[in-house]
C-alpha cells in the first residue's frame, strides 16, 4: 500500500461558502436591496455585478443546457428565472439571484505552517450572492493547484476557510487550526492583504467589547466595502456573522492513483480533518461503523479501482462536499460535461441551495430573538415595533417556504441523492419546522394580546355603559316635559343643557377612568356569596386603592 507521503493530488480545487447576515439599511424597510449598494462603481468597490451567462442566447452552450435540465422547474425559476428581461424586479419574473463579483483578487499565497514552502492557489472566482427578501449573502471563493501531495492537500482543506482561530498554540502563537500566513496576490504578485491569526489581543479585546468574534484582516478585506456588524469602519453594508468560524466547502481531488486512498483517508475527507497516518482510524471503530452509509455516495464506486469510473466518490457531512477520483480518466478531468464541470456548477448549486437554506432560517431565528429582547409589555411602542416586527417575520417566512424552500431539486439520481444527503446532515428540516414553531408561538401571542386588549375595552365599555344608564335615565326624566321649558329664553335653555352636558361628560370620562375598579366592584355586586362588608370595601377602592396595571 502507498504510504501518504507518496500519494499525489494532480488538481485540487475548492471552493468556499460563507455565508453571513446582512443588518437592515433602513428599519422601517420591509425589502433591502443591498446588492445594489455594490453594485455602484467606486475607487473603494471593487464589485460589479455579474452578467448572466444564460442571458444572450447566441452564447448558450451545451454545459449551460446539461445545468439547467439537472433541476426541477420550481428549482428552475428560483435559478435562472423566467427570462422577462432586468426590468422585473418585484416579481418572480426573474431569478431572485444576484451575484456581484471582483476580479482584483488573482491568487492565494497560503503557508501552512512556519518554514513551509508557500502553496500558490490561482483564485477563480470570488462572488457574493445576493438573494430577493432574504437578507443574507453568501460569500463564494474558488481556488485551485495542480500537483501537490495529498497530506498537504488535506491540511489545505482543512486549515484555508478559518474566519478567526479558535484558540492559539501555546509554543509559536499560531491561530489554532489557522495557516500559518494567507496573502491575497494581485495579477501582478502584488500583496493585498495579509492575514492576522496570530494577532492575539486584536481577537481577545473585540469579543471582550462585543460579546462577538471579529475576522481575520484577510477576510475583512476580501468582503470590503461590507463592513462587520460591531467594526469601527464605516461601510456600505454591515453584516454579522451566523454560523461556525469554519467555513463549508468543497473539493475536488485528482489523484495519480486513486486506489491508494484508504478508508482512513475517506473518513479524513469526508469529516474535514487534518491530514493523518493512512493506516489508521482517526475515531474509534464503533462510532464510525456504519461511516460508508452516513457519509459516502457509493453509487458508482467499487473498492480497489479495477475501473476508472468506479473510482469516483464522493464525500458529504453537511459541511463539506468532498469527491475523489483517477486524474487518469478523462471523463473525470473534463470541464465540458465531465465531472469536474458537474461539480463546478450543478454539484456547486446543489451545494448553494442547501447552505442558503440554512442561513435564511439562522436568519429567521436571529431576526426572532432581537425582536423578542426589545419587547416590553408596558411601553406601547415597543409593542408596535414587536407586532411589526413578528408580522413582516411571519410575511418573510411565508414568501421564503414557497420560494425558496426546495426539499428535491432534482430527478437525477446523483444530484437528488447527494443533496438529501447534505440536507440531512444539516439537518434542515428540523430547523424548518423549529422556526415554523417558534413564528407560531409569536403569532399566538400577538393574538392572545390582541383578545386580551379588546376583552379590557369591552369591559370598559360595559361598566360606563351601565354607570352612564343612571345619567341616561336621568335626563330622559328630564325630557318628559314635566317643566315647560318652551317658554323660557334661548339663552336660558342652552345654559340649562350645558349645565347638564358639562357634568355628564366629566362623570363619563371620570368613570372610564375607574372603569377597571369599578368593574371589580361590579364583580362583588353580583356576587351573592359576597358578604356586604366585602362589597363596602370593594366600593372604597374604587377611589382609596392601589392603582393596577392598566
Amino acid at each position: 500500500m502507498a504510504t501518504i507521503q507518496d500519494k499525489r493530488v494532480t488538481h485540487l480545487r475548492q471552493i468556499l461558502l460563507w455565508p453571513v447576515y446582512l443588518l437592515p439599511l433602513d428599519e422601517d424597510a420591509q425589502l433591502q436591496d443591498h446588492w445594489e449598494h455594490l453594485a455602484k462603481p467606486g475607487p473603494d468597490n471593487p464589485w460589479f455585478e455579474l452578467d448572466d451567462e444564460f442571458g444572450d442566447p447566441g452564447e448558450f452552450q451545451a454545459r449551460h443546457y446539461n445545468e439547467f435540465v439537472t433541476f426541477l422547474p420550481p428549482v428552475q425559476r428560483f435559478l435562472y428565472g423566467q427570462g422577462l428581461g432586468r426590468s422585473v424586479s418585484k416579481v418572480y419574473g426573474e431569478s431572485p439571484i444576484r451575484v456581484m463579483r471582483r476580479a482584483d483578487i488573482a491568487k492565494a499565497r497560503v503557508t501552512l505552517d512556519r518554514g513551509d514552502e508557500p502553496i500558490t492557489l490561482t483564485v477563480a472566482h470570488v462572488d457574493l450572492y445576493f438573494f430577493f427578501d432574504i437578507d443574507i449573502a453568501l460569500l463564494a471563493l474558488e481556488v485551485y493547484v495542480d500537483d501537490i501531495a495529498f497530506d498537504t492537500a488535506q491540511n489545505l482543506m482543512f486549515r484555508f476557510g478559518r474566519a478567526y482561530p479558535a484558540y492559539w498554540e501555546a509554543e509559536s502563537g499560531r491561530g489554532g487550526h489557522c495557516p500559518w500566513k494567507v496573502e491575497w496576490l494581485s495579477l501582478d504578485d502584488k500583496v493585498l492583504a495579509t492575514s492576522d491569526y496570530e494577532c492575539r489581543e486584536k481577537f481577545l479585546s473585540f469579543v471582550g467589547r462585543h460579546r462577538a468574534p471579529t475576522t481575520a484582516a484577510h477576510w475583512e478585506f476580501l468582503m470590503s466595502p461590507l463592513v462587520l456588524h460591531h467594526a469601527d469602519k464605516k461601510g456600505l453594508v454591515r453584516y454579522r456573522q451566523l454560523e461556525y468560524y469554519r467555513m463549508p466547502y468543497m473539493a475536488y481531488l485528482a489523484l495519480d492513483r486513486a486506489e491508494t486512498i484508504s478508508r482512513s483517508d475517506s473518513i479524513r475527507l469526508a469529516l474535514g480533518n487534518e491530514a493523518g497516518d493512512g493506516t489508521s482510524l482517526p475515531y474509534s471503530e464503533a462510532y464510525l461503523a456504519d461511516f460508508e452509509q452516513r457519509f459516502c455516495y457509493d453509487r458508482n464506486f467499487s473498492s480497489g479501482g479495477a475501473q476508472k469510473a468506479a473510482s469516483v466518490r464522493f464525500h458529504a457531512s453537511g459541511d463539506t462536499l468532498v469527491v475523489t477520483g483517477d486524474a487518469s480518466d478523462a471523463f473525470y478531468l473534463s470541464q465540458e460535461g465531465g465531472v469536474l464541470c458537474r461539480f463546478r456548477h450543478q454539484h456547486f448549486l446543489m451545494f448553494l441551495i442547501a447552505h442558503f437554506q440554512k442561513a435564511a432560517l439562522h436568519m429567521f431565528s436571529d431576526r426572532m430573538v432581537a425582536a423578542v429582547s426589545r419587547l416590553e409589555i408596558p411601553n406601547p411602542k415597543a409593542n408596535r415595533i414587536f407586532r411589526r416586527d413578528i408580522r413582516n417575520a411571519h410575511e418573510n417566512f411565508l414568501r421564503f417556504a414557497h420560494r425558496y424552500w426546495f426539499q428535491n431539486i432534482s430527478h437525477q439520481a446523483q444530484v437528488h441523492e447527494l443533496f438529501d444527503m447534505t440536507r440531512r446532515h444539516l439537518q434542515l428540516d428540523e430547523l424548518y419546522r423549529e422556526i415554523r414553531e417558534e413564528l407560531q408561538d409569536m403569532g399566538s401571542f400577538l393574538d392572545v394580546e390582541a383578545m386580551r386588549k379588546q376583552n379590557e375595552t369591552v369591559v370598559r365599555l360595559t361598566v360606563v355603559t351601565t354607570f352612564g344608564l343612571v345619567g341616561t335615565v336621568t335626563t330622559g326624566f328630564i325630557g318628559m316635559n314635566l317643566f315647560d321649558w318652551t317658554q323660557e329664553p334661548t339663552w336660558w335653555r342652552l345654559a340649562a343643557f350645558f349645565a347638564v352636558f358639562v357634568p355628564t361628560a366629566l362623570l363619563t370620562l371620570y368613570t372610564v377612568v375607574k372603569s377597571r375598579r369599578l368593574s371589580d366592584f361590579l364583580d362583588s355586586l353580583s356576587d351573592e356569596s359576597v358578604s356586604w362588608g366585602r362589597r363596602w370595601r370593594a366600593l372604597m377602592r374604587v377611589w382609596f386603592g392601589k392603582s393596577g396595571p392598566g
